[in-house]
């Protein structure tokens, strides 16, 4: 039974619920609705409202009886649109919340109510909750929703797949009526989705294709999951708003999400904050800043363990956005002086009021050796749920991350150059003649580890002899000109591992590293210098190199001559 002191407060409420519209809200108010009794006026307001199309319960808590006299109330409102119900159960048992929520949604059901909105959020009813509403989802009630909240609601795996379920359903149904279901804006942070939970959503997503909003931050989601949402994100082109923070990206999963960012043109707001989005991954999305997201407003790329010139080269294109407002690099591994630089490049730019604070900087790493990747463990044990994602983009994402959109088919070759590369050597090489052009064909942009291993190793063949030095750097040239000719985010990717396999940027994983010897930096001196060779990818090197000269100290003055030419380039 209801307290004198409950049905007070529910009189106040119901008092000053009309608030327009057809709106009737009650939030907020802190009332608790047990028995059929206690929801007695509420109901009856409920009735009386002849157009309710919104009703808010959020912030008081509700039990299965009341929930049921609330039901029978909504059976009859069949222009019910919004419904903001969450922080609906607190104090209640789990066991309650699906059968209140099943009340609910068969009322709304029952009504033939046609819901644009439903937002569940801050209930925690896990798995056992998505049960309470699936049926619903399914329905031609929700037909015609276009935002869907269930943020802090513990659905964790199961939730995820039951979801996922009902979405797919929803649409098959609707699409068969003529009028799929379009989705446009998705909540679900703090759920403990998981891999498994995010790859079955992205089936979901993927279908869907209508996603303006997708907001899954803190979900313990990794490369695998991340790399089937990237696919899922990319056929879906009015992607206004993407944040996945405090997820785990490292380099396979950010390197999915860059090449998914390249076809999209509406993205105003990203957020991978606390994403270990790492400099590499860093490097990538600069490529997709350069040539893509033109109308991009913000970019949280804080608490990421990027390094100073992987900010830097961030920086360059951002300050290029005439929309940009917001670039937020806080917490990641800058050191002071770092700070600094990226402090005074913007400002450079006019851009310095853009950038946020700095305050939890990390500092310079202090151990500069690779460390391996944070999911390496589990490479070999995708689940099934994620095979499809990857799979359909061919096996190269699976390996690095990284889509060829070409997907060119090598050419056969000659027996000669197999050897060769298989093997640089002078001899070799001369031997081969003209046909040395064809080693160039073997390279491709989808794995620039290859094709890093290939450049390095004809350029360690550079020597003084006018005839061997003219075939290897007519190699070079022909290898680093393919590597180059891609697209922006092809390019950065295998500038990027060149760097690393040099020692001059920090990799993930089991890194082959080489240490360069001074021939390699001169085939870099001549490449730089010929047609094929733009001004950012000179800019790129120069950064990187003019913060690592330590690194190349034994190769002397053709690190200083090449340390010159990059920064004549950029100029």
């Amino acid at each position: 039974m209801a307290t004198t002191d409950d049905i007070a407060k529910l009189a106040d409420a119901l008092s000053k619920a009309h608030v327009g519209d057809g709106e009737l809200s009650y939030k907020g108010k802190g009332l608790k609705m047990d028995s059929e009794d206690s929801v007695e006026d509420l109901v009856r307001e409920i009735e009386q409202y002849q157009d309710l199309k919104a009703l808010r319960l959020e912030g008081n808590t509700l039990g299965v009886e009341a929930a049921r006299a609330i039901a029978k109330a909504l059976e009859k409102k069949d222009q019910l649109q919004r419904c903001y119900w969450s922080d609906m159960f607190t104090g209640r048992l789990r066991s309650e919340i699906p059968t209140a929520l099943r009340s609910l949604g068969g009322a709304l059901m029952f009504a033939g109510a046609r819901l644009t909105e439903l937002d569940l959020s801050d209930n925690a009813f896990g798995p056992d909750g998505v049960k309470g509403i699936d049926q619903l989802l399914k329905s031609p009630s929700c037909h015609t929703l276009r935002e869907l909240r269930l943020n802090n609601c513990g659905m964790g795996i199961g939730g995820g797949k039951i979801l996922a379920e009902a979405l797919i359903e929803c649409h098959r149904e609707s699409s068969a009526l003529g009028a799929p279901l379009k989705l446009k804006v998705f909540i679900a942070g703090r759920n403990r989705l998981e891999n498994e939970g995010a790859c079955a959503l992205a089936k979901a997503f993927k279908l869907m294709g209508s996603l303006e909003e997708v907001h899954m931050p803190q979900n313990g989601i990794n490369y695998i999951g991340v790399m089937a949402l990237a696919s899922a994100m990319r056929h879906n082109p009015e992607l206004r708003v993407l944040n996945f923070n405090d997820n785990t990206f490292t380099k396979r999963g950010t390197l999915a999400m860059a090449q998914a960012l390249k076809h999209l043109r509406n993205i105003q707001v990203i957020n991978f904050g606390d994403c270990l989005v790492r400099s590499e991954g860093a490097i990538a999305l600069a490529a997709v800043l350069k040539e893509g997201l033109p109308i991009l407003q913000e970019l949280n790329l804080s608490f990421g363990e990027i390094t100073e010139a992987a900010a830097l080269v961030v920086a360059q294109p951002i300050a290029e956005k005439c929309h940009m407002e917001k670039l937020d690099l806080n917490g990641n591994c800058l050191g002071e002086e770092g700070c600094d630089a990226l402090r005074e490049a913007m400002e450079l730019k006019d851009k310095g009021e853009m950038l946020a604070s700095l305050s939890d900087d990390e500092g310079e790493p202090e151990d500069e050796d690779d460390e391996e990747d944070d999911d390496s463990d589990e490479e070999d044990e995708e689940d099934d749920s994620c095979n499809e994602a990857s799979d359909e983009e061919g096996g190269s994402e699976k390996e690095n991350g990284f889509i060829n959109d070409d997907s060119p088919t090598k050419p056969t070759c000659s027996a000669e150059v197999l050897s060769f590369i298989a093997s640089p050597t002078v001899e070799k090489l001369l031997q081969l003649g003209e046909t040395r052009i064809n080693v160039q064909q073997q390279v491709e942009a989808s794995d620039p580890n290859k094709a890093v291993d290939l450049l390095l190793g004809v350029a360690s063949l550079y020597c003084d002899d006018p005839e061997s030095m003219e075939a290897v750097l007519e190699t070079f040239d022909a290898v680093m000109k393919k590597c180059l000719s891609g697209s922006d985010l092809q390019s950065y990717c295998f500038l990027s591992t060149l760097l690393v396999t040099m020692g001059l940027l920090k990799g993930e994983g089991k890194v082959k590293k080489t240490q360069p010897v001074p021939g390699q930096l001169l085939c870099l001196d001549h490449a730089v210098q010929q047609n094929y060779f733009k001004a950012d990818h000179a800019s790129l090197l120069y950064t990187f190199l003019s913060k690592n000269t330590e690194v190349l100290k034994s190769c002397g003055s053709a690190r200083d001559q090449l340390l010159s030419t990059l920064e004549n380039n950029c100029s």
